[in-house]
């Protein structure tokens, strides 16, 4: 016996459920684990992986955000810090915590401080003993 109805949207959503539940292990997987990972995944990354799974456009998000696509955009690849409200309007779209995106936010400076702290020598310059005069 086949169905000829369409797919069960019951089935459906569960499949989305899955979907988005597996961007969310991702997303802990990224943030928990620290094995001197050098890897950023920015977090346009994850919110890319969002907009696939729910067939849905970032010009669509920034509309739904009530935001010019640019400004997202800015956000979104880290040139802008994010700020409590957009990092509420991300959990309430993503059905996460908010601690999430500001994680990967943190996660991702960090990466790049042990990146920069390899040209430490680059920085004694700045040692406060080459300001001030020790008697």
């Amino acid at each position: 016996w086949e169905r000829n109805s369409p797919a069960d949207p019951l089935e459906n959503e569960r499949k989305l459920m899955n979907q988005l539940l597996s961007i969310q292990y991702k997303i802990e997987d990224y943030i928990e684990n620290d094995n001197n990972n050098t890897e950023v995944i920015k977090i346009l990354d994850f919110v890319k992986m969002y907009l696939k799974t729910l067939n849905v456009t970032q010009k669509n998000l920034a509309t739904l955000f009530e935001m010019r696509d640019s400004n997202l955009h800015k956000y979104l690849v880290g040139e802008r810090k994010l700020n409590a409200s957009l990092v509420l309007k991300l959990s309430s779209f993503s059905q996460t915590s908010p601690e999430y995106w500001f994680r990967i936010q943190v996660k991702n400076e960090l990466i790049e401080l042990r990146k920069e702290k390899e040209k430490i020598e680059e920085y004694k310059k700045y040692d406060y003993r080459n300001l001030v005069a020790i008697v």
